[in-house]
């Protein structure tokens, strides 16, 4: 009975020293805490446009909200009319060739594949009214679409190719009184909805953000920071800050992880150390497309097909377009692991009329390396497909595809790929020898939305693995726990021999002294009783 009270007695002793031993209190993070501080406070608008008499008026035309706008903000236009927003263009460098003008106007992807002979369609998400050809006027200040940026009231939306106008059933009035700072539902009118669909080409940009759980994006969530896209993405001068890589090609005017946690936003040296080489974003975003899915394949070769003449569509179990007759077959993943590319902040686009010189064509390269200081690993989609290209040009063809009647030479409607080449390449001034094909494409978009919660960060073993890892397809450099090293683990080898031959030496010579010294005692100890004894005699 004793014997089974000691045993217990030992266990809940070990237990209680284990438990204060193991357990970690919650490190109080002040710098997190300020931040969080200081977003938690929302803006107060100073003007209320409701009250304003020039907002009192039924508006006719959008371009008459404008000139209303423009009574008070005198000198706004010449920002908006300034930016990449408005002139689908930006200067551009890339090294070895030089700079140039880049941007939606003469930059490909291989979603819809561009802009150039489909303006009335693609208007929808430009910043202006009356874009229905690449002959549009970009000086004219009354096309100038405010409200797509600023209406609060959640009840602006642009037509459907309607050359950037809004919708014939928007109350122009009530928008114009209710304007206000860009919310998430501003900016996410065009980028979540950019490719045809929600949340088709970013897979971290979707509807689901404007109201989401901490889970999805600890930034934006509803039941958390609730954060604005222009809390991030600040203005000056309607110059928004952050870059797009479809599109973009500069290290310059970026929105960092940086500008709001430091470089130092860890308790621990070691993950603060792996900030140099690694982006946040590496992380702290395991997965992307949470929500909804993201188009992750698009093959224009399988366009065309009808039934009974007419072109069909087909949806997956979870309502996703498997196939569209007007644009093909389609692949879709949600729950996506990233892809993992050295980045440094610059990239390159194929623009109309660039010689095919790769296959499967890189529609955008992000350049870096690791052995570049300024390249870090970050987070990618990456989207494939096979799109149509001229055979002796070598070079991607510009298709026509939108029109609001047959015989137009549209592909959406008349499903005719070398009239559809043809009217595309000529409106963009580029020549075509109607000898057509369809070759891969491959295009990157860097993943930088959907961050989870700190506890669903990456753990150190999804990349310092043997196996599997995060990191598996970049190579050239070494990954401690990845990869082996024949000198490297030599002398690991040795030293761990080293290790525990010099343990167990230790600890063999201190027995072996132990047992001397005992022994050594006992002699002494029989010696020196025997004197005492023979005294005693005496």
């Amino acid at each position: 009975m004793l014997k089974n009270i000691f045993i217990v007695v030992i266990l809940v002793i070990v237990s209680l020293v284990l438990v204060n031993v193991l357990h970690k209190e919650e490190t109080y993070n002040l710098k997190l805490e300020l931040l969080k501080q200081e977003y938690a406070f929302k803006p107060i608008p100073s003007v209320n446009h409701y009250k304003l008499p020039e907002l009192q008026k039924d508006f006719k035309t959008p371009q008459e909200v404008t000139e209303a706008c423009l009574s008070c903000h005198t000198e706004t236009h010449k920002e908006v009319m300034a930016s990449s927003h408005w002139n689908w263009e930006r200067l551009s460098y890339v090294k070895g060739e030089g700079v140039s003008l880049t941007g939606k106007k003469n930059v490909l992807n291989n979603f819809c594949i561009g802009s150039n002979s489909n303006e009335k369609a693609c208007a929808k998400c430009h910043i202006g009214f009356g874009m229905d050809s690449n002959k549009y006027d970009f000086e004219n200040a009354r096309n100038v679409d405010c409200m797509v940026c600023h209406d609060n009231s959640e009840d602006y939306m642009k037509g459907a190719s309607m050359a950037g106008y809004p919708d014939r059933l928007v109350n122009l009035k009530s928008v114009a009184q209710s304007v206000g700072r860009p919310q998430k539902g501003n900016c996410g009118s065009c980028h979540f909805f950019s490719g045809g669909g929600n949340n088709v080409k970013h897979g971290d940009l979707e509807a689901a953000l404007l109201s989401c759980s901490r889970d999805v994006d600890v930034h934006m969530a509803s039941n958390g920071m609730n954060m604005e896209c222009v809390d991030c993405h600040t203005a000056e001068n309607h110059q928004i800050l952050g870059k797009l890589y479809s599109v973009s090609t500069s290290n310059t005017n970026r929105a960092n992880c940086e500008d709001c946690h430091t470089n130092t936003p860890h308790f621990s040296n070691v993950l603060n150390r792996h900030g140099s080489k690694v982006s946040c974003q590496a992380c702290h975003i395991p997965e992307y497309a949470k929500v909804n899915s993201t188009k992750m394949a698009w093959y224009w070769s399988d366009a065309g097909k009808l039934k009974d003449g007419q072109p069909f569509h087909e949806e997956d179990s979870l309502g996703n377009h498997d196939y569209l007759s007007i644009k093909g077959s389609f692949k879709w993943e949600r729950n996506v692991k990233p892809d993992y590319v050295w980045f440094n902040g610059t990239a390159r686009q194929y623009k109309l009329g660039d010689k095919i010189t790769t296959i499967p064509v890189q529609i955008n390269t992000l350049f870096g390396s690791h052995n570049e200081k300024d390249s870090k690993i970050v987070p990618v989609k990456i989207h494939i497909g096979d799109q149509i290209y001229d055979k002796e040009h070598m070079i991607l063809i510009q298709p026509h595809l939108y029109a609001e009647e047959k015989g137009d030479s549209a592909y959406w409607k008349d499903f005719d790929w070398n009239k559809s080449a043809a009217a595309g390449m000529h409106n963009a001034g580029l020549p075509y020898s109607g000898n057509y094909g369809f070759i891969k494409t491959k295009m990157y978009w860097p993943v930088n939305h959907m961050v989870a919660p700190k506890e669903q960060a990456l753990s150190c073993v999804e990349c310092h693995t043997r196996e599997n890892g995060r990191l598996a397809n970049l190579t050239g450099f070494y990954v401690p726990g990845r990869d082996t090293n024949k000198m490297l683990d030599k002398w690991g080898f040795w030293l761990y021999i080293l290790t525990i031959v010099g343990v167990f030496g230790h600890g063999a010579i201190r027995v072996g002294l132990k047992v001397y010294n005992d022994k050594y005692s006992k002699q002494i100890i029989e010696y020196h009783g025997q004197d005492l004894s023979d005294d005693l005699d005496g």
